[in-house]
């Protein structure tokens, strides 16, 4: 299990009322999307900034996952050569993080005189043969965006988009969750760092 492949974790909103977008143990790794506008000549782009309120910070203030995200992000910026700036930086980066409720219906071919939850039906009737029963799962997702817009124009450029579930376990591993979420999505920003340059 690699830390890129663990489970996402998100909003928890007590401490720092806002989210926990984690990244958990499974093995398969999150699901990364990106959008880019085509358009966009990101080898111009030599600065960066964070938009004020971030999506994800909380009631007037900075919250921790915002920091972290911002640390993360700028690590990641500045290993493509890009310089933070806080007063009129081509780039703006911004944050958004979700939870949403999933069910997840398994199909399943049950014998006639199945057991478990179908026990209760065992020495007075069964079903035909092959009777098609569904198992219902509940789980957690979690979604992590990260937008990164063009300030002069103020038109979104590239989006990274990091999905994955969550399980409450994962709590224990925030800051490099939240790194490791950030890295997956910067895996696929228009420009590569220099070591994925190497190894190209």
């Amino acid at each position: 299990m690699t830390t890129i492949g663990s489970t996402m974790k998100s909003l928890f909103v007590h401490a720092c009322g806002a989210g926990f977008l984690l990244l958990g143990a499974c093995a398969s790794g999150p699901t990364v999307r990106t959008n880019v506008d085509q358009t966009a000549d990101f080898a111009q782009y030599k600065t960066f900034g964070f938009v004020s309120p971030l999506g994800t910070d909380r009631s007037g203030y900075r919250s921790i996952v915002s920091q972290h995200l911002m640390d993360a992000t700028q690590r990641e910026l500045e290993a493509r050569g890009l310089r933070r700036l806080d007063s009129a930086p081509q780039l703006l980066v911004n944050f958004n993080a979700r939870l949403s409720d999933k069910l997840q219906v398994t199909p399943s071919m049950a014998p006639m005189h199945a057991g478990g939850y179908y026990g209760y039906r065992r020495g007075f009737y069964g079903a035909w043969p092959m009777y098609e029963t569904n198992t219902v799962t509940q789980y957690t997702e979690g979604t992590l965006n990260i937008d990164i817009v063009d300030a002069a124009r103020k038109q979104l450029v590239w989006e990274g988009v990091v999905t994955d579930t969550v399980t409450q376990s994962d709590l224990n591993a925030v800051q490099p969750s939240l790194y490791a979420a950030v890295a997956a999505a910067f895996a696929k920003y228009p420009v590569p760092a220099p070591a994925a340059k190497a190894s190209q």
